[in-house]
């Protein structure tokens, strides 16, 4: 299977990065593609084992979703790995460069949406969380 890879370079230091990343008062205000959708809750139990839960909801409470899943591997600073709550896997890395931190994003597509929508989606999250990160 053909894993969808989305990626960014955060102008911040990778502590900074894996902060904003994992806090649950971080994760609601970057957690969502586009201005009129938002995150208002999230729940994040860092430990392998453990789980997440990101509400992700249009503003006008037309629609919302919880996106979950359950850490399988967790190196600090350096990378996670995930089964997500539909069963396909995913690995988040972090790498520190002289441009600052590389944030890639590898999953496996789900069978619903054409795979460039997907990879759209996800990198419009990315690009939010680089610009939170970054303000």
């Amino acid at each position: 299977m053909n894993l969808i890879k989305v990626e960014t370079i955060i102008n911040a230091p990778t502590s900074k990065v894996w902060e904003f990343w994992t806090n649950e008062e971080h994760i609601k205000n970057w957690n969502f593609a586009i201005s009129d959708w938002h995150c208002p809750n999230a729940t994040n139990n860092l430990v392998v084992g453990g789980e997440f839960h990101y509400t992700m909801s249009a503003k006008d409470n037309s629609m919302s979703f919880d996106f979950w899943g359950t850490y399988e591997k967790i190196e600090i600073e350096k990378n996670i790995e995930i089964l997500l709550g539909d069963g396909r896997k995913m690995k988040v890395t972090f790498a520190s460069s002289d441009a600052g931190t590389i944030v890639t994003e590898a999953f496996e597509p789900e069978q619903v949406n054409p795979a460039e929508m997907q990879r759209a989606g996800w990198q419009m999250i990315l690009d939010n969380f680089k610009n939170y990160v970054e303000k």
